[in-house]
């Protein structure tokens, strides 16, 4: 290995952007990569449980699409986007029966309800668990399914565990656009061009301030050096000590590490085996709503773009437990709630069907979904994307941006400016 002007930690999203800022700014970078692929938690497969459909792994969308950078990549290169919030049909259960359409017409004003106290009590309190917003709410019979909502299911997070601060500071509006073909496909295909990545290639030492201030990284394959690195790691990767900073890094990064956490979201696709399908549309939305008797959201798709499987989305604590039961415990989770609407059909239905269960936790180069701050620790974001040694050193992902926090936007958004910072420095 040579050394060049920028070295880069990850081939994520924020790995890219940065490359790809420094390649169009004339400067030599080179992404040192762990793993075996391109794009982090965005992957698209094409699993033979599906039939070899295209299926995304991870991330799915160009989140509030009118002003994501990604999505205008996208249309200025011609790409097809699914309008997926237009196609999507919603099912909402209260216990085992279809929601009525005043019960449907008093839910659609929860979230600005909700979002409204949560407005006044960080006015007023500061910054306080996302639980708490549906504690002052005891009236509002839909509090704790938007809480479900924000929190385990869209965040990945406890609702005790996270900051309320911070999911209303990444709180985003707008549509949700889908690149035909998969998300991951799209990032090979738009957006490593010209970039010099090196796959695995995992980081285990990178010592900072050397002489002249450059950096210099061990890896299995040789040393390197430059005069700036960007790391754009995970938070787990980096709590976990896989790589070794020389010197330590300042206490106060290594508590914005611990204080945004990685939340954990999974799905789980079962496979039709018959041609029943539930009464239901294509591209169906099913979930029940949050009561006493049923207290977690476990929303389903229910035959995305016409596909014969459905897919359940489960984060947060449920997605630990899951975990820790197993595959075998999962599944049979996602088939007793379908059961619990549709009875013995779903059954009959997903029978000696083939199945699919996603593992963020399980990959040693990511070890979750994305990140999340804790109470009070709101402002971690900030403090991890803040430059060290001049502009030598830097933290870039999901991680370390708002408003677009634990997204693929936020990732591409903080690698570019990352990577400026850099050329600026130099």
């Amino acid at each position: 290995m040579t050394d060049t002007d920028v070295l880069i930690i990850g081939a994520g999203l924020a790995g890219l952007g940065a490359a790809a800022a420094l390649r169009d700014a004339g400067r030599r970078a080179v992404v040192l990569e762990a793993s075996g692929r391109v794009g982090g938690r965005a992957w698209t497969a094409y699993p033979e449980a599906l039939g070899g459909v295209w299926f995304d792994m991870g991330a799915v969308w160009f989140h509030d699409a009118e002003h994501n950078p990604l999505a205008g990549i996208a249309r200025a290169a011609g790409d097809p986007l699914i309008r997926s919030d237009e196609l999507r049909q919603t099912r909402m259960f209260i216990g085992n029966r279809l929601a009525t359409p005043v019960e449907l017409a008093d839910y659609d004003g929860a979230s600005s309800r909700y979002e409204a106290m949560a407005e006044r009590v960080l006015a007023a309190e500061g910054d306080v668990p996302l639980a708490e917003i549906a504690r002052r709410l005891p009236d509002d019979p839909w509090a704790r399914t938007v809480e479900a909502w924000e929190g385990p299911v869209i965040c990945a997070a406890d609702a005790e565990r996270f900051s309320a601060r911070d999911w209303q500071r990444n709180a985003l509006n707008g549509s949700n656009l889908v690149p035909d073909g998969g998300i991951g496909a799209f990032v090979l295909r738009r957006l490593t061009e010209g970039l010099d990545i090196r796959l695995d290639t995992p980081v285990t030492r990178l010592r900072w301030g050397g002489p002249g201030g450059r950096v210099s990284v061990e890896t299995a394959r040789g040393a390197l050096s430059a005069g700036a690195c960007i790391v754009t790691v995970s938070t787990g990767v980096l709590a976990s000590g896989a790589i070794a900073f020389d010197p330590p890094l300042p206490a106060r990064v290594t508590e914005a590490v611990h204080n945004l956490p990685m939340g954990l979201a999974m799905k789980v696709a079962l496979r039709a085996t018959t041609a029943d399908r539930l009464d239901l549309p294509m591209h169906c939305s099913v979930y029940r709503a949050v009561t006493e008797d049923a207290g977690t959201l476990t929303p389903f798709q229910c035959w995305p773009l016409g596909r014969d499987y459905v897919q359940g989305w489960f984060g947060g604590p449920l997605a630990l437990d899951l975990v820790r039961a197993g595959d075998a415990a999962t599944v049979d989770y996602a088939l007793a709630f379908l059961r619990s609407l549709f009875g013995g059909r779903a059954d009959r239905l997903f029978a000696g069907g083939a199945t699919l269960v996603t593992h963020w936790e399980d990959d040693p180069y990511v070890r979750g979904a994305y990140c999340y701050a804790v109470p009070g620790a709101a402002d971690a974001r900030d403090t991890l994307a803040e430059p060290l040694a001049d502009g030598r050193l830097m933290f870039a992902g999901e991680a370390c941006h708002v408003p677009y926090g634990g997204t693929l936007a936020g990732a591409w958004l903080s690698g570019q400016a990352a990577a400026k910072t850099a050329v600026f420095g130099m």
